[in-house]
Formats: C-alpha cells, sequence, structure tokens
C-alpha cells in the first residue's frame, strides 16, 4: 500500500513539475491576438477567399529545461470536415530560435530557419495557407501553437500531413503555448 502512494505522490509531483514549466512556455506576436480577428493578411488567397496569405510574425520564450526544439502548428478545429484544417506545420526548428518573422511559412521555403522543415497544409503544398471559413459560418478558431519538444528532428518530410505531424508532435511533447485568434466570413 505504501508504495502505491508512494507512487501516486511521484506522479503528482511529477505532473505539477510539467505544469509549471508549461505555464512559463509563451507565444505571442505583434500580428494577431487571442480573440481577435485575423488580419486580412493571414487570410488565403483562393477559394472566394480574398487575403495575403502570408504567415504572422510568431515570438515564443520561458521553454522549459531539455528543449531541443520547436514545432509550429496553425489549426482550425471547426472547420466543416470531419478532422478540422491544418494550415500550418513546421518542424525541427532550432532550439536556439525563438522567433519567426512575418511570411515565415512562404511555400518558397526562403524564410524558413535552417534545418527546419514545413508540412504539407490541407490545401495541399508545404507552407502556410491562410483562413478561408465557408461564408455564412461563425467565426473560427484558428489555433497558432508552439510546441517544445524532447527530440531536435522529427522524421517529417514536406510531403507529411497534419495528422502525422501532429502524432508526432504529441509523442515528443515536452510543453506548448498557444495564441487563439478567430476569423469568418459573412
Amino acid at each position: 500500500m505504501t508504495l502505491r502512494i508512494n507512487l501516486a505522490l511521484l506522479a503528482v509531483a511529477a505532473l505539477v513539475n510539467v505544469s509549471a514549466h508549461a505555464a512559463d512556455f509563451k507565444l505571442s506576436s505583434q500580428t494577431i491576438k487571442n480573440n481577435k480577428p485575423l488580419d486580412s493578411l493571414q487570410v488565403f488567397n483562393r477559394f472566394g477567399c480574398n487575403g495575403g496569405n502570408t504567415s504572422p510574425d510568431l515570438h515564443w520564450s520561458g521553454e522549459p529545461a531539455g528543449t531541443k526544439s520547436f514545432a509550429i502548428t496553425i489549426y482550425d478545429p471547426s472547420a466543416p470536415s470531419i478532422s478540422g484544417w491544418w494550415h500550418w506545420t513546421m518542424v525541427n526548428i532550432p532550439a536556439s530560435v525563438h522567433n519567426l518573422e512575418i511570411d515565415a511559412g512562404n511555400a518558397n521555403g526562403k524564410n524558413v530557419p535552417a534545418g527546419a522543415v514545413q508540412g504539407r497544409n490541407d490545401y495541399g503544398y508545404a507552407g502556410f495557407g491562410g483562413a478561408c471559413p465557408p461564408p455564412g459560418f461563425k467565426s473560427h478558431p484558428y489555433i497558432f501553437t508552439v510546441w517544445a519538444l524532447d527530440t531536435d528532428k522529427l522524421p517529417i518530410t514536406e510531403e507529411s500531413s497534419g495528422a502525422l505531424v501532429g502524432y508526432q508532435l504529441k509523442a515528443h511533447m515536452i510543453a506548448k503555448a498557444e495564441l487563439k485568434p478567430v476569423y469568418g466570413k459573412k
């Protein structure tokens, strides 16, 4: 019985320690804000949407000890599909990098940090794909996440789907930080 109690206390202590580190991990941006509408610059430029299709600036700090790399994802869980919508994935961002400038997600790859890889978004190409919900739907949340990972390299290529990237991220996550702007069309 004492062994079970000790193991339970150790598990609780580990969770508290991880939670404390996660609380210090922050994601910020000059371009996007929690619960505020995305700028037209972050809106897709096809399928009835007319935007700049440009990824925002992202800055992060306070990652936990042991972080070996970072990843960025943008996901819309409210997309009218059975699996949501992946707008952007970038993995293998070196642990020394703590920001991405505007347009880092350009499909031409010229603004991607050395060693990082962009996966395939649900529009079908590697790079940032902006918001483009169907007309008449309420505003969607766009979850911008920076992931602190316990590995310096994930086995991801430009052909890797958001689902595959998400699977790898869950397996290697130490902590994550999020921003949740919104966007909708009338």
